[in-house]
């Protein structure tokens, strides 16, 4: 298991992310490498931007978010994995740590930003959570940006969804290579957290099958009291164990630091080839911890902390 955490004092702004995790990351060749290293260090630069101009936590979160879901190398919005019926089927959460306002969407298929659509839900309804034609239908009356499935798709999730089911493996599980979900966890000036996830979900998952990224609690939490989490890996482990939200609860009742509330759950509950999880406390400290062989990741803070790596 790799870990990391940095104490410090109380910082102006931090900021990381993820772009998933598993065993994908043995098989990267040189130049691939540097492709996830430039798109990684990229999308941190524009979150790192938002926050030292004095923007907000959620607006950090969303932009490094809505970045890496147009970017086709991730499982999140255009490049997204497909279900077994060939379709493409989208879910996001965001949370907002100053009062645990949140917003969620599962099974959407027409909505290029998810985690914007999940935003709106936070802010303009009073619901917390709008799942498949209802949250396609919200999308509509919001008048946000509508893409056909075929934007989505991408060579290469077309050819691990039919090399897939021609060998009939199901749904992956914990020999998958990549357990493809974004997210981003935020401390702005102001002193507020944030922490947003988006995903496509596993390959070949049937029967209306929601994940954890969109679970609040299960793949994504905020509470200014603690800390900022999100997940990627299997969702069904992460959302058994209520892994977000007990991060946080090991730090409320236990007063575990981040990275020591982390490890809990790597040792404690998740078994091996779980996935991997980014969480910050109240000072910006940051852990970034993965039980795979990899997991893409990167974070900043205003004390000059610059971190990128898969």
């Amino acid at each position: 298991m790799n870990s990391g955490e940095t104490e410090v004092d109380r910082l102006d702004y931090a900021l990381a992310l993820h772009g998933g995790a598993g065993s994908e990351t043995l098989f990267l060749g040189r130049a691939e490498k540097q492709q996830y290293h430039a798109c990684l260090a990229d999308t941190l630069k524009l979150g790192k931007s938002v926050l030292e101009q004095g923007g907000s936590s959620l607006g950090a979160v969303e932009t490094v978010v809505r970045a890496l879901e147009d970017d086709p190398k991730f499982n999140a919005g255009h490049g997204s994995v497909l279900n077994y019926d060939g379709n493409h089927v989208l879910d996001a959460c965001i949370m907002d740590g100053r009062n645990r306002a949140c917003g969620a969407v599962a099974a959407v298929t027409t909505v290029r930003h998810p985690i914007h659509l999940a935003r709106l839900v936070m802010t303009e309804t009073e619901h917390v959570f709008l799942v498949g034609d209802g949250a396609d239908q919200f999308a509509r009356e919001m008048r946000i940006e509508l893409v056909d499935q075929d934007f989505f798709r991408t060579e290469r999730r077309l050819r691990g969804w039919q090399r897939a089911l021609n060998e009939a493996q199901g749904a992956e599980d914990e020999n998958s290579q990549h357990m493809g979900t974004v997210g981003c966890v935020a401390l702005d000036r102001d002193g507020n957290l944030a922490a947003g996830t988006s995903t496509g979900g596993r390959t070949l998952q049937r029967f209306g099958r929601v994940g954890d990224s969109p679970v609040v609690g299960a793949g994504t939490f905020a509470d200014n009291n603690t800390c900022a989490v999100s997940c990627t890996g299997v969702g069904e482990r992460f959302i058994q164990h209520v892994v977000a939200y007990d991060i946080s609860a090991l730090m409320e009742y236990r007063q575990l630091t981040v990275g020591q509330a982390v490890s809990h759950l790597f040792k404690s509950k998740l078994p091996a080839d779980s996935g991997g999880i980014i969480a910050m406390d109240t000072c910006g400290s940051i852990a970034m911890q993965f039980n795979t062989p990899g997991m893409y990741r990167a974070a900043a803070d205003s004390a000059g902390r610059v971190e990128i790596d898969i």
